[in-house]
């Protein structure tokens, strides 16, 4: 295994890059296709449907509530648990035969419109109409052109097929069953969104702080080298072994294009068999990125100077160090292992882990020369998120990149290029999520600030670092803001992020008259003659 893993971390980067979200899973759906009018104008929200069997409590069914119809209640203790009656005949499309008093019809879809069905159960004094979809997704009941009757006073929700077959079986059975039916309202923060806003902001952080560290080890040792008169830093210039990548305009927007190519075929592909090959991709990033983070954390312990500085020739690999053969076993092992547990309750730690080493390690091997190509890549990836989160719709009906993150068409929690932590004090449950582009691409500008300033000798207040982070975690700070408001539809971060970081950015350095040379030059290759920096002490 490559220590650095510069050829898959790059091959990587424009999958990670095309998944852009923040997102907490809906529960307030709103539709601008289907069509409203008085009486037929509410969002299509989530409903909860915890049953009783002869009195003990039993499953508990979400469904989806209709256009049309009064509101539900919002919280399970003001919600009355009322019997279910089947309708006779099913489709509830006439009256029913039996004397309902109250109860709550449980009725299937087909051979007459909702509205209709609403109006003859509620003319037949049900307190509400359970309509069994005909396959296992949920479908939006919305209200015909030609229906004029449309003022229904009791609540429509829809079932799926298997939650409805289930209560069927029970009440053909002559089983007592009883429902709630209530849609409890998201809190206004969840512990999740602060915990992965401090993941966010510290994984920016501390890769900003090793890419730093890296490029002033790496200017002190050219000026010893430029001093000394040695040859080595010719030879180092010509082979052009600097150990990370710098990427220009024409990348920038190579990026972004090539995350758009990848979000597309995510979007076509997903499946069972494609969402394992992503898990593998990831399984093997995270393992380079797990061990390059590994390597450089022991490496600055005095016990494995000895192991990290000594090498030994692998096949195909070339040189690795001792350490690095250590440590591979481990990390391998360990991305093995999340993904063999993926699916259980506790594999988000894992993939969290892994996804932060991914994330730092790319943050330390990418990087942006200068303010040009870092402005560059943040419009085009602004612009990005803004089309395949909102202009995607018209296109594709639906948001491509919200499909995609939460994994619609492959039955599984989503694609792995992300960090998330299960909404602990959500009714809905779920998780709060973030890509990796939301963390990457601004991480890019604030990683290259860093170095700008220690290599430019800029003091903190002078410097544009402090300023460059707590403009992304205000502008992430923003983006939960939006989330929360729209009661938990995904958000484009970067929508929020580009002008708080790009905007903080520009302006400052306008005003204090760096502009042309952030533009430009950017960060200095090697320290300037009259700058004298410090030897660095032995790690």
């Amino acid at each position: 295994m490559n220590s650095r893993g510069d050829v898959i971390t790059t091959v990587l980067l424009g999958l990670m890059l095309s998944l852009s979200l923040v997102s907490a899973g809906d529960i307030v759906h709103q539709d601008s296709v289907a069509p409203t009018r008085p009486g037929c104008e509410n969002n299509f929200v989530l409903v909860k449907v915890p049953t009783w069997v002869n009195g003990v409590e039993a499953t508990e069914y979400v469904g989806v509530g209709a256009r049309f119809g009064p509101s539900l209640e919002s919280k399970e203790k003001h919600a009355t648990r009322t019997r279910v009656a089947l309708a006779d005949p099913p489709d509830c499309c006439s009256m029913p035969r039996n004397k309902l008093a109250g109860e709550v019809i449980l009725v299937l879809r087909g051979n007459c419109s909702f509205t209709s069905k609403a109006n003859i159960a509620e003319g037949a004094n049900a307190s509400a109409i359970l309509i069994i979809n005909n396959s296992k997704e949920l479908f939006k009941m919305v209200c015909e052109e030609n229906e004029t009757d449309v003022t229904i006073g009791i609540p429509a929700v829809m079932l799926p097929q298997d939650a409805g077959e289930s209560l069927q079986k029970d009440l053909k059975s002559n089983i007592s069953v009883s429902v709630q039916l209530y849609s409890p309202l998201r809190p206004v923060v969840d512990v999740a969104e602060v915990f992965l806003w401090l993941m966010a902001v510290g994984t920016v952080l501390l890769a900003s702080y090793w890419s730093a560290w890296t490029a002033r080890e790496v200017a002190i040792e050219q000026d010893k080298l430029l001093k000394d008169g040695s040859d080595e830093l010719l030879q180092m210039e010509a082979t052009g072994s600097s150990g990370y990548i710098d990427i220009n305009t024409t990348a920038a927007i190579l990026f972004v294009v090539i995350a758009s190519c990848f979000l597309v075929m995510l979007y076509k592909l997903m499946s069972a068999w494609f969402l394992d090959v992503l898990v593998v991709l990831f399984c093997i990033g995270g393992a380079e990125g797990l061990q390059t983070c590994l390597v450089a954390l022991l490496s600055c312990f005095r016990w494995f100077e000895h192991a990290a500085e000594s090498y030994i020739k692998v096949p195909f690999f070339g040189a690795v160090s001792h350490l690095t053969l250590a440590v591979s076993p481990f990390c391998i092992s360990f991305a093995v292992l999340w993904a063999c547990y993926r699916k259980r309750s506790f594999a988000w730690i894992g993939q969290d882990i892994l996804g932060i080493a991914l994330i730092v390690t790319v943050l330390q091997i990418v990087r942006v020369p200068n303010l040009k190509v870092g402005t560059v890549l943040l419009s085009c990836a602004f612009l990005y998120d803004i089309f395949w989160v909102f202009v995607s719709k018209w296109w594709f009906h639906e948001s491509v990149m919200i499909v995609v993150a939460r994994g619609d068409k492959s039955g599984e929690d989503g694609i792995p290029m992300l960090l998330k932590i299960p909404r602990m004090f959500d009714p809905w449950g779920g998780y709060s999520i973030i890509g990796f582009g939301d963390i990457i691409l601004p991480g890019l500008l604030v990683a290259f600030s860093l170095r700008y300033d220690w290599l430019a000798k800029k003091k903190l207040r002078a410097g544009y670092f402090v300023w460059a982070m707590t403009a992304y975690g205000t502008g992430l700070l923003i983006t939960y803001v939006a989330l929360n408001l729209m009661d938990g539809h995904g958000q484009p971060a970067l929508l929020y992020i580009v002008p708080f970081t790009l905007g903080t950015f520009l302006t400052l350095g306008k005003q204090r008259r760096d502009l042309k040379i952030l533009w430009t030059r950017g960060e200095p290759e090697r320290p300037c003659p009259h700058i004298q920096l410090q030897p660095s002490s032995q790690h």
